[in-house]
C-alpha cells in the first residue's frame, strides 16, 4: 500500500465542487496526485471556503467515523483554491467533478478545456445514467484525450458538522460496500487505478464493462423516485410547516408502504427493458440492495430469495423487498443499548423547500435531482418504443405539484436554473455514443 500512495498516477488533480464529498474526495485523491486544485462556483460558500483556507494555511481535513474505518480520517494540502472558471492553471492532468450531475453541462462549458490543454481524464464521482456520455458529448473536439470515468455512485456519505469551524473538516458518516466504475476508452488505466485507491480503504470496486453499466448501479435510480416522488413525500417536502415524518420509515411515520414497493418493483422493471436494449446487464434488485448497499439479517430474508429474485413472481418480489425495508427500520447490526435498543437507522428527516439568503426558493435535490435522471430514462424509453407507464405517472405527479407550488410562489423567485432541461439532448447524446438493440431503426430523435 505504501508504494501505491507514493506514486502519482493521477497527476495534478483538480476536484470541482467544495461540498462535503468534494473535500473528502480531495483527501483521498491527495494520495495518489501531485498538486491538489480544489474549485467552487462563486457565491458566498465559495468565499466562505476561502477564507478557511487561508486561515488553515490551505489545508483541510476529513473525519471517518465508521467504526473500524477512523483510520481513514487524514488531512491535505490544496496548493490553489479557485473562486470561479476564470483564472485557472494549465496544469491540471486530472478533473474529479464532485457536484450533483445535473450541473455537469455548467462545469464542462464553464472549464473551457479546450484551453487546458494538459487534462487527460475527467471523472464523475456522483453520475446519473447516461452522465458519461452527455459530458463526452460537452467535450466536442477534445473528447478524443480526455477519458471520461463514470462511478455508479460516490463511494460514501459525508456531511459538515453543524459547527461553524467545521467548515473544511466533513465527517464521513458511512462507505459503501461497493461501487461500480466504467471509462468510455477500453482497457483504462485510470480505472484500475481508482479501483486500488478505492479497495485501499476498504470499498469493493468492480470495473463496468461501459460508464452506461456503471451509472446504472446507482441505488437511488430505483429507490428515490417509488418513495420520495409519492403523493406522501412531495407533500412534507413541498410544505411550509416544518416536517416530522421521516424519510425511511413505514407510514404513517414514513412513505413506505405496499404500494410504493411495487411502484419500486415497476420501476425497476421499466429501466431494465431501456438498459437491456444498451447491452447493460440487468440488475439483480434485491441483491444489489442487500450485497451492495445495507444487508439484513439471514433470519429476515434467505440467501436463495435474494439469488432468485429476478425469477420470482411479482407478488413475491414486492414482499421481499417490504421486508428488507420492515428490517432496516432499525441497523440490525449496531450494538443495541442499556435498554435493548438498537440504532434508529430510518430516523432520516425530510428536507423541504426553504429560501435562500436571496429569498429565492431552492426545491431540495431529494427529488428535484431524481425527478431529471427518470425523466432523461422516460425520454429513452420513449425513442426506443419502450413502455413506461410507472415512470409517467411519478413524473407527472412531481410536475404537477411542482407547478402548483411555482405558481403560488411566483416563477421570479426562483433561480433560473431551476427551470433548465437538458433532458433531449442528453438522451441525444447517449444514442450518439451507445448503439441501442436495433440500431437507427429504432432510434427516433425527437425535435
Amino acid at each position: 500500500m505504501k508504494g501505491f500512495y507514493e506514486a502519482t498516477p493521477f497527476g495534478n488533480t483538480l476536484i470541482i465542487g467544495a461540498g462535503p464529498a468534494g473535500i473528502h474526495a480531495a483527501v483521498d485523491w491527495s494520495r495518489v496526485s501531485g498538486r491538489l486544485g480544489l474549485l467552487n462556483r462563486k457565491g458566498r460558500h465559495a468565499d466562505r471556503v476561502k477564507e478557511a483556507l487561508q486561515e488553515r494555511e490551505f489545508h483541510l481535513a476529513c473525519e471517518v467515523s465508521v467504526a473500524g474505518k477512523r483510520h481513514l480520517s487524514g488531512t491535505a494540502k490544496v496548493d490553489r483554491f479557485y473562486e470561479g472558471y476564470q483564472e485557472l492553471d494549465d496544469i491540471w492532468h486530472t478533473v474529479v467533478i464532485c457536484t450533483p450531475s445535473d450541473r455537469y453541462a455548467e462545469v464542462i462549458v464553464s472549464l473551457r478545456l479546450e484551453k487546458l490543454r494538459e487534462v487527460k481524464r475527467v471523472i464523475l464521482l456522483s453520475p446519473g445514467i447516461g452522465s458519461g456520455a452527455w459530458v463526452r458529448s460537452l467535450l466536442g473536439g477534445d473528447s478524443g484525450r480526455i477519458e471520461v470515468v463514470s462511478f455508479s455512485t460516490y463511494y460514501a456519505a459525508s456531511k459538515f458538522s453543524p459547527d461553524p469551524g467545521s467548515m473544511l473538516k466533513p465527517v464521513v458518516k458511512g462507505m459503501k460496500r461497493r461501487v461500480y466504475i466504467g471509462s468510455g476508452s477500453p482497457h483504462s488505466p485510470a480505472c484500475q487505478t481508482i479501483k486500488a485507491l478505492l479497495e485501499t480503504i476498504g470499498v469493493d470496486c468492480i470495473i463496468a464493462g461501459s460508464p452506461l453499466e456503471a451509472e446504472s448501479r446507482s441505488i437511488t435510480t430505483y429507490v428515490h423516485p417509488p418513495f420520495f416522488m409519492s403523493e406522501f413525500s412531495l407533500e412534507e417536502i413541498f410544505s411550509r410547516s416544518s416536517s416530522k415524518k421521516s424519510m425511511y420509515k413505514l407510514y404513517p411515520e414514513g412513505p413506505i408502504t405496499p404500494l410504493a414497493i411495487r411502484t419500486m418493483v415497476l420501476l425497476w422493471k421499466e429501466i431494465t427493458r431501456v438498459m437491456k436494449r444498451f447491452k447493460v446487464q440487468p440488475l439483480n434488485l434485491l441483491k444489489f440492495l442487500n450485497d451492495d448497499n445495507y444487508p439484513v439479517c439471514e433470519q429476515s430474508i434467505g440467501r436463495e430469495e435474494i439469488e432468485r429474485f429476478p425469477d420470482l413472481e411479482q407478488h413475491r418480489q414486492e414482499y421481499l423487498l417490504y421486508v428488507r425495508y420492515a428490517s432496516l427500520l432499525i441497523d440490525p447490526f449496531s450494538e443495541p443499548d442499556e435498554q435493548g435498543s438498537y440504532f434508529d437507522f430510518s430516523a432520516v428527516p425530510f428536507k423541504q423547500v426553504s429560501m435562500d439568503k436571496d429569498g429565492c426558493w431552492t426545491i431540495p435535490r431529494i427529488p428535484f435531482e431524481d425527478y431529471r435522471k427518470l425523466k432523461l430514462l422516460f425520454e429513452l424509453g420513449q425513442r426506443l418504443g419502450v413502455r413506461m407507464p410507472q415512470s409517467q405517472e411519478l413524473l407527472e405527479r412531481f410536475e404537477r405539484i411542482r407547478h402548483a407550488f411555482v405558481k403560488e410562489q411566483g416563477a421570479n423567485r426562483f433561480r433560473p436554473e431551476w427551470f433548465e432541461d437538458h433532458t433531449k439532448a442528453q438522451a441525444d447524446a447517449i444514442f450518439d455514443t451507445v448503439n441501442p438493440e436495433g440500431g437507427k431503426h429504432v432510434f427516433r430523435k425527437t425535435t
